[in-house]
C-alpha cells in the first residue's frame, strides 16, 4: 500500500513522456514518515514478500514491466537484472506535505531525472483503486481473474461464471444461485 501511490505516479509519469527504463537515471519518491517506517529497512529484497516492501523493487517492475502484480514479483522482482538495476536508481525522501496528507490521503509524488538532463516530476493524489478513482467493471473483473488464476485457483471461465454470478447479488434468489452446485 505504501509504495503503490507513487508506482502510479511513475507509470504516469513514464507514458505521459514516452520514457523507458533506461531513459531514467534517479528517481525520488516523497513519502510521508509512514512509508519510510514501513518500506526503509529493505534494501535488497531477498524473498518475493520483501520485494513486496521495497520501493525501489515495485518501481523497477513498474519502469521495466509496466506492472507490479503477482506475476511480476513472482517471476520479475528478484531474478530480472533490469528491474535490479532500476532498483538501485531509487530512493525515498521525507516530504512535509505528503506526510500532513497522511493517512487521510494516499499521495503519490515522483521527481525524475533523465539521462539527457531533464527533472520531470508527476503526482497521483489518488491512486488507481482509492475510493475517488476506483476500478471500472471490466478492471475489477480482469483483476479477479488474474488473482484467481494465480497459481491454479480457478480458471478464467470458473472466475466469469462466479463473476456473473456475483453481479447479479441485488437480485431476488441470486444466494441461492451462488450456493447451488455447478
Amino acid at each position: 500500500r505504501h509504495t503503490h501511490p507513487a508506482a502510479d505516479a511513475l507509470q504516469s509519469l513514464m507514458r505521459r513522456e514516452g520514457l523507458g527504463p533506461d531513459d531514467i537515471t534517479d528517481v525520488v519518491t516523497h513519502v510521508h514518515q509512514g512509508a519510510i517506517d514501513v518500506l526503509g529497512a529493505v534494501v535488497t529484497p531477498q524473498t518475493v514478500h520483501q520485494a513486496k516492501f521495497s520501493m525501489g523493487t515495485v518501481l523497477g517492475l513498474i519502469a521495466v514491466h509496466g506492472v507490479a502484480d503477482l506475476d511480476a514479483f513472482e517471476h520479475h522482482a528478484l531474478a530480472d537484472t533490469r528491474v535490479a538495476r532500476f532498483r538501485a536508481k531509487v530512493r525515498m525522501e521525507l516530504d512535509a506535505e505528503i506526510d500532513t496528507l497522511y493517512p487521510k490521503q494516499w499521495v503519490g509524488k515522483v521527481s525524475v531525472t533523465t539521462v539527457d538532463g531533464r527533472k520531470l516530476n508527476a503526482r497521483v493524489d489518488e491512486p488507481k483503486g482509492d475510493p475517488g478513482n476506483t476500478l471500472a467493471k471490466q478492471e475489477l473483473e480482469a483483476k479477479a481473474i488474474r488473482l484467481a488464476e494465480f497459481r491454479g485457483g480457478a480458471t478464467a471461465d470458473e472466475m466469469r461464471r462466479c463473476i456473473a454470478r456475483v453481479w447479479k447479488l441485488d437480485q431476488p434468489g441470486s444466494t441461492a444461485e451462488i450456493f447451488a452446485e455447478s
